[in-house]
């Protein structure tokens, strides 16, 4: 089992930042490619960002791509999303997942990822 903590959302004016944090305990984080997803009222959850179980590699959604960076520090079981120019469509609750999977093929599904935070509201405001 592994558990996943996030934090650091909250209500950001539009072109401002804010960096979510994913704190990991139980398993070894180190084994787990890491994934953030967000889910918006009244929208599927997507995809947001992923990073491999050794910090290379990372993907990002079209969406956020050169504005988002996601980064990990397996000392520390943490799994950051840093959040720059913040548009008002980013507004979501966040979620972290960790999983061992098919990384370069099953990144962006969350299907393949086997453990949950639950969440943390970013709200950007216009």
């Amino acid at each position: 089992q592994v558990q996943l903590v996030e934090s650091g959302g909250g209500l950001v004016q539009a072109g401002g930042s804010l960096r979510l944090s994913c704190a990991a305990s139980g398993r070894t984080f180190s084994y787990y490619s890491m994934g953030w997803f967000r889910q918006a009222p009244g929208k599927d959850r997507e995809f947001v960002a992923a990073i491999r179980w050794n910090g290379g590699s990372p993907y990002y959604a079209d969406s956020v791509k050169g504005r988002f960076i996601i980064s990990r520090d397996n000392a520390k079981n943490t799994v950051y999303l840093q959040m720059n120019s913040l548009k008002p469509e980013d507004t979501a609750i966040y979620y972290c997942a960790a999983g061992r999977i098919d990384y370069s093929r099953h990144y962006y599904r969350s299907n393949e990822y086997d453990y949950w935070g639950q969440g943390t509201q970013v709200t950007v405001s216009s």
